[in-house]
This record gives C-alpha cells, sequence and structure tokens, in this order.
C-alpha cells in the first residue's frame, strides 16, 4: 500500500473515532445527569477519554509512517507501539477514576438512585454505536497494518460490553436495587483494566520483537524455496517495526554455484520476499552450501 493511501485511511480513522465518541460523550454525561445513572456518567467520561486515545493512536501512526532516514534507518514503525502503551496508561487511568467512584457510592455513602428508564434508551444506542465505531477502527487499522489504529479499536471495543452492562443495570435497578448502577459502573472499570492489560502485552510483544507467527515464517519459506536453484531455507527471523517487518533468512544453494551467480540469486530471494509479502519491508539473506552441517551457536540463535 502507497504511503499516502495509508496516510488518508489513517486520518480517516481518527476522524471517525472523534466524531462517534464526541457524539456518545456528550449524550452519555447528560442523559447520565438527567436519569440519574452513575453508569453511563462513568461511561461518558471513557468515551471522552476515547478521544483523546485517538489523537494519540493518530499521531504514533503518523510518525510511524515516516520513511527511513540517517538515524534511523529501519524507519520509525515502532512509533505506532509506543503510541499503543501511552493509550495504556490513558486506560488505566480512566479506569481507576471510575472504579473508586463506585466503590465510595457502593460502600461509604456515596449517592445511590434508581436510574431512569432513560438510561435504558441511551445504553442500547451505546451499544450500537460502540459495535460499529470498533469494528470499522479495527478494520481500518487491519488493512494499514496499524498496531496504534488497531490499539484503539480494541479500546473501543470494550465499550460494547460496557453499555450492555449499562443496560442489564439499569433495567434491573428499576424494581428496587440502586446499588447495582454503581456496582455496573465498577465492573466498567475492571472491563477497561483488562483492555488496557491486553492492549499493553500486545504492543510490548511488537517492541521486544516476539516470535512472529509459523503462518508468516511458513511463508516467508515458500516464497523462498519458489526462487530457482534455491535448496532450501533455514533461521527465519521476522523483526516487527509497528506496521512492519524486517527478515533474515538463510537460503541452501548448489556448493559448486559460482558467487557471481549465488550473488544474484540472494537478491531474487529478498527482492520477491518483500515483493509478495506485504509486511516485510526489507529482508537480507545469507546463502549456505547445501548439505553443509554446521552449528548455529549465536546468543541469539538460542
Amino acid at each position: 500500500m502507497e504511503r499516502e493511501d495509508r496516510e488518508r485511511i489513517g486520518k480517516w480513522a481518527l476522524y471517525v473515532a472523534i466524531a462517534g465518541n464526541l457524539f456518545l460523550t456528550i449524550f452519555n454525561i447528560a442523559v447520565g445527569i438527567m436519569s440519574g445513572s452513575y453508569a453511563l456518567i462513568s461511561e461518558g467520561a471513557h468515551t471522552f477519554s476515547d478521544i483523546t486515545t485517538s489523537i494519540i493512536a493518530y499521531i504514533g501512526f503518523r510518525i510511524g509512517s515516516r520513511p527511513a532516514d540517517e538515524e534511523h534507518p529501519l524507519g520509525h514503525g515502532r512509533a505506532e507501539a509506543i503510541a499503543g502503551l501511552l493509550i495504556v496508561i490513558f486506560l488505566a487511568i480512566v479506569a481507576y477514576e471510575i472504579i473508586t467512584g463506585a466503590i465510595d457510592r457502593l460502600f461509604f455513602g456515596g449517592t445511590t438512585t434508581i436510574p431512569s428508564p432513560l438510561a435504558v434508551v441511551m445504553a442500547i444506542i451505546g451499544v450500537i454505536t460502540h459495535f460499529s465505531l470498533s469494528q470499522y477502527i479495527i478494520k481500518l487499522g487491519q488493512r494499514v497494518n496499524s498496531p496504534a489504529i488497531i490499539a484503539d479499536g480494541k479500546h473501543q471495543r470494550v465499550d460494547i460490553f460496557a453499555s450492555l452492562a449499562i443496560l442489564f443495570g439499569v433495567m434491573i435497578a428499576q424494581y428496587g436495587y440502586p446499588q447495582l448502577d454503581p456496582f455496573i459502573g465498577f465492573v466498567i472499570g475492571l472491563l477497561i483494566f483488562k483492555t488496557a492489560f491486553d492492549v499493553a502485552r500486545e504492543n510490548l510483544n511488537n517492541i521486544m520483537g516476539k516470535v512472529p507467527s509459523q503462518d508468516l515464517v511458513d511463508k516467508i519459506i515458500n516464497v523462498s524455496n519458489s526462487v530457482d536453484k534455491v535448496c532450501g531455507t533455514h533461521d527465519v527471523r521476522v523483526n516487527y517495526l509497528g506496521s512492519y517487518a524486517t527478515v533474515s533468512l538463510h537460503v541452501e544453494l548448489p556448493p559448486d554455484m559460482s558467487l557471481d551467480e549465488s550473488h544474484k540469486i540472494v537478491h531474487l530471494v529478498q527482492n520477491k520476499v518483500v515483493d509478495e509479502i506485504d509486511v516485510i519491508h526489507g529482508a537480507t539473506v545469507h546463502a549456505c552450501p547445501v548439505g553443509l552441517e554446521y552449528d548455529h551457536d549465536q546468543q541469539l540463535d538460542e
């Protein structure tokens, strides 16, 4: 995908996220105040934070899309994973505020009222909006392979469960259980913490170079082996850099092949891997004589 197209899609994801969350923030807080629902007010605070995290995700996306330069020869891709970790910090802060507010209402004499049926209507609107918004943002993030945008979409997804919890909580509270509303707010806080944990783990794994899926490794091997005179491929190492990755691999070539010919085949493998596997933006290939037995005793091989 061309850089211009990628930036256009990323910018559109930001606009959609901000517009959707601004709508939900205003109406969740307004309806929460009118209906007396702490859970809706909590969700309004959460959706307001979503606007901030969407902006962070887009900044990380833009920085990560910058081309390589002298100081960053592999590009700036890890900026997207760093943006994902910043989103985690905001998630944790919002979750803490919601949980402490809910605990105050449940155990320390905070005001607890039975929400009006108006809160039910807002909760239904919230479920539909959050579902559509999260699915669309995640789809855009996957389309441009952006960890930052995908993290933002997963952040939005937790709001689906929050709105469902509010819906059932408000309905049950009508039967004389006002404590259920702040309890739902407490559950929302826990869901946000869970999302923060998942997003943090995914982005830390990206930064720390976790082993890629076997499907990607197999695809690299198959593409490499499809080059004429390549007898085998091994020692495939993929290094993720946010939305893209680099790879190093060893190819087995006939032992009687000239240096000139082996050099040409190595470059054919490099070009084919980069051209046919969209996520791979750079490849380094090492030639090995087929049938030669040797040990890889470098520390990184272990």
